[in-house]
């Protein structure tokens, strides 16, 4: 912006001018845009779970359907922190990235779970049902039966969503670990 003042043959409201002009799209606080990015990466997720549930008709288990929840959580976290000034909204990121954190930990324990390390404590996971209880009105796939988006790829979608909760989880720390930028 300075450059406007210091070029010669420029009357000062030629210099305004250009200052207006070159302050324009700066009105987006990053906050902002990466509160907003973080909402689009809870919908892509969620969005993708759905479509391999509705048109692929793969069949999610009761720690799949967990493993949805923190992006929920997150997509409401995003909107909020959008909506609000830069320091509240960079402390509501952080509980975002804390929601992030907490889904890495259900995914990896989900992955446990599919590679046989523990068991699920879930009921519905290991058929184990309560007598006199009624049955879950949850998916009958077993959680230590992997899931695979992409044919050929052994990588299931529950080590997908951990990979991806993680980058995800770094990436705003990162993010939120740097000094913020005055405007």
């Amino acid at each position: 912006m300075s450059g406007a003042r210091s070029k010669p043959g420029r009357n000062p409201q030629q210099a305004r001018q250009i200052q207006r002009i070159e302050r324009i799209g700066t009105g987006v606080r990053p906050h902002r845009i990466a509160a907003l990015l973080v909402v689009l990466a809870g919908l892509v997720a969620l969005g993708i779970a759905y479509f391999a549930q509705d048109v692929l008709l793969l069949v999610p288990c009761e720690l799949c359907l967990w493993e949805r929840w923190p992006y929920r959580i997150v997509i409401a976290l995003g909107i909020v922190a959008a909506l609000l000034p830069r320091k509240p909204g960079r402390v509501v990121l952080g509980l975002a990235a804390l929601t992030f954190l907490a889904n890495v930990g259900i995914a990896f324990f989900h992955v446990g779970v599919e590679f046989h390390w523990w068991l699920s404590p879930l009921p519905e996971c290991n058929g184990i049902l309560t007598p006199g209880a009624p049955l879950p009105a949850t998916p009958g796939r077993p959680c230590d039966a992997p899931v695979y988006l992409i044919p050929h790829l052994p990588v299931s979608m529950s080590a997908m969503d951990f990979l991806n909760s993680l980058v995800l989880f770094l990436l705003l720390t990162a993010y939120l670990m740097r000094k913020p930028k005055r405007f």
